[in-house]
């Protein structure tokens, strides 16, 4: 089993693709693997048969050399939200919804299935996606591989957990506050979130809901190589998806083969935003030193954003809007009543924060969304990215009821989510944002740094992610050893 519990996902679509690699041999060993994880609690329902089906369809191709898609036969597992399988459990991390089943592909699973992948089953997220610790009443917490009692982060924390334990080297998530991007830096692998509109989606019921503020679903993998060759797949305009653009003619992996001396970066510790903690900073700070000490351009620069309270209420406003508009969807196509339902208190505080919102106010968030903006836009010239922490803290309790920290760097927050995390702003703005592995605390807690493009510059950020994953490679320091100890 362990044989195959670091590889990439490149690596094994090219010895399925040259005849070393039989998929169901892979497949049988990624499903002992899932096995071997139950306690992370990062799956919430596992296909074994119709992923086996797959498989011995893939295999038989295979043998009768046949066109193979760039994931013919690799396993991934996708979030249970928006991604659905037609057939399969989608319970969006709700309760109610546990016997739900999927009546349609998303446009997500389709381009997997069209690229030759296995779906092997969907992973744990908190209800709704609402938050950035992932736990529910259907399967529990999840936490980081690296200390299980802390927080694989939210909301797609079940993708992010069974790629750093090594079960799938492939994973989706979805991104409306730093839902791929926490999960990241807390679990040691990369998530990206790329610009509004790359990555196609149709919504039920409200096609042009993903807009404010942006919610966009993306790639998760261990590798700045194979997100890139998730990305190439994900990627480009469907007609379902009324937001959707064309994507770039050039293919992203070949992005991650870029010299490092070609590339500028701008480095902010903390966005000038809100204070970080020190153990954070002194990571990200050493990661990109090292990263100008193989030759790329690092400078630091000043980024100027509105104030910390007048930009998180922006974020508030809106996105609690979006969840109340959400949460009255679901409640009237499957006749949930939130009131009353078998929910954390958390995802009714978070419905709640909509409620007295109007029309007039949501729209008038734009004002400071503007300033922030223009703020990073400003970051951002004469560069190719910009450089920031993503989280403010290492990862935290992995419990809804234990809250956030109230200190940070010494000074007072409000302890909320928007405190500990640096990603929010960028779903305000729209820029495309990758967390990456920047390093780990002293007890081995591990930190991620954002790397942010202008729009539709994800080839610039993947190029940056695969230099600093030469100078500092990380995919030797999963703790896979000990995950199969403790079976």
């Amino acid at each position: 089993m362990a044989e195959f519990t670091k590889r990439s996902a490149r690596e094994l679509a090219s010895e399925i693709r040259t005849g070393r690699l039989s998929v169901l041999t892979l497949l049988e060993s990624i499903l002992d693997r899932i096995e071997a994880i139950d306690e992370l609690n990062a799956f919430v329902t596992v296909i074994e048969e119709s992923a086996r089906e797959s498989a011995r369809k893939a295999d038989a191709a295979a043998a009768r050399g046949e066109d193979l898609g760039p994931l013919h036969g690799v396993p991934v597992a996708i979030k249970d939200l928006r991604n659905r399988k037609a057939g399969v459990r989608n319970t969006m991390g709700l309760a109610p919804l546990e016997n739900n089943m999927a009546d349609e592909d998303s446009i997500t699973v389709e381009r997997l299935e069209a690229a030759g992948a296995v779906i092997v089953g969907t992973t744990n997220t908190p209800a709704l996606g609402h938050t950035i610790k992932t736990e529910n009443r259907l399967v529990g917490s999840t936490p980081t591989p690296f200390d299980h009692n802390q927080s694989a982060g939210g909301s797609s924390g079940g993708s992010a957990a069974a790629l750093a334990a090594g079960a799938v080297p492939l994973a989706t998530g979805s991104d409306i506050g730093g839902s791929l991007r926490v999960p990241a830096s807390c679990c040691n692998v990369i998530g990206l979130k790329p610009t509004f509109g790359l990555v196609p989606e149709r919504v039920p019921f409200d096609g042009f809901s993903t807009h404010s503020p942006f919610f966009v679903g993306g790639p998760m993998a261990r590798t700045a190589e194979d997100t890139a060759l998730l990305l190439d797949v994900l990627a480009g305009q469907d007609e379902r998806d009324p937001f959707s653009v064309p994507r770039p003619e050039t293919k992203y992996v070949e992005a991650t083969d870029r010299p490092t001396a070609e590339l500028s970066v701008a480095y902010s510790p903390n966005l000038d935003l809100q204070p970080v903690a020190s153990t954070v900073r002194e990571a990200v700070d050493t990661a990109v030193a090292d990263l100008a000490a193989a030759g790329a351009t690092v400078d630091t620069v000043d980024v100027s954003l509105p104030s910390y309270e007048e930009l998180s209420m922006a974020y508030v406003t809106q996105v609690g809007a979006f969840f109340s508009a959400f949460a009255q969807q679901l409640a009237d196509q499957y006749d949930i009543d939130f009131e009353t339902a078998d929910v954390e208190d958390t995802v009714r505080s978070t419905i709640a924060l909509g409620t007295e919102t109007d029309a007039a106010d949501d729209r008038l968030q734009n004002v400071p969304r503007t300033a922030a903006y223009d703020g990073i836009q400003d970051a951002l010239t004469g560069y190719d990215v910009l450089v920031t922490p993503t989280l403010t803290v290492p990862p935290y309790s992995k419990h809804l009821t234990d809250g956030y920290p109230t200190e940070i760097g010494g000074q007072s927050v409000m302890g909320v989510p928007t405190d500990v995390m640096l990603t929010w702003v960028f779903n305000m703005t729209g820029h495309p944002v990758a967390s990456v592995p920047a390093g780990f605390t002293d007890d081995g807690l591990p930190i991620g740094l954002q790397i942010v493009g202008q729009r539709f510059a994800e080839a610039d950020i993947l190029s940056v992610a695969a230099a600093l994953e030469r100078v500092r490679p990380w995919t030797d320091q999963y703790p896979v050893g000990e995950l199969i100890s403790q079976r």
